[in-house]
């Protein structure tokens, strides 16, 4: 009998959530709260995904319109609307930047044989999306937040 046995396989938590009909997911340990929808205030001179800045108990943070930042079409802002704050590494340290989203959905469990890498071939370098889960019927794109926000990390330095 086999020592490994006795552990208990690794899971994940994610929370997920919508951008149109596609279902995403993050570390649930990466969220820190979410909130419903309020206007930012913008910031000259950013990229076209950054839709300003927002004050959350006194810290400024990022807000990056996800949808914009994966190249999917625009939406309008809806009852559902949410922002989820999240914490990523930039550089040596850590950052709160908040992803404009359609809605929330829940949060899953996952377990290592629900989780496959991105195939490849689709296009772009699956840097914001390496890795997908399939739970039952469903497909879940899995972000990559570090990886997705590398490019903003100027925008979180000047915050």
């Amino acid at each position: 009998m086999s020592s490994d046995m006795n552990v208990a396989p690794a899971h994940q938590q994610i929370l997920t959530f919508q951008l149109g009909e596609q279902v995403f997911g993050v570390d649930i340990l990466r969220v820190r709260e979410i909130r419903g929808w309020s206007a930012v205030t913008s910031v000259p001179e950013t990229p076209a995904h950054v839709l300003g800045v927002l004050n959350l108990r006194g810290a400024v943070v990022p807000i990056i319109d996800l949808r914009a930042r994966l190249g999917l079409p625009g939406a309008e802002a809806t009852a559902t609307t949410v922002i989820i704050v999240l914490t990523v590494r930039v550089g040596d340290g850590r950052r709160d930047f908040g992803l404009v989203v359609d809605a929330v959905s829940d949060v899953s469990d996952l377990q290592p044989s629900d989780i496959r890498e991105t195939p490849a071939g689709m296009g772009g370098e699956q840097r914001s999306v390496p890795t997908l889960a399939t739970l039952g019927e469903r497909m879940i794109l899995l972000l990559d937040i570090d990886g997705m926000l590398v490019d903003d990390q100027h925008v979180a330095l000047a915050a």
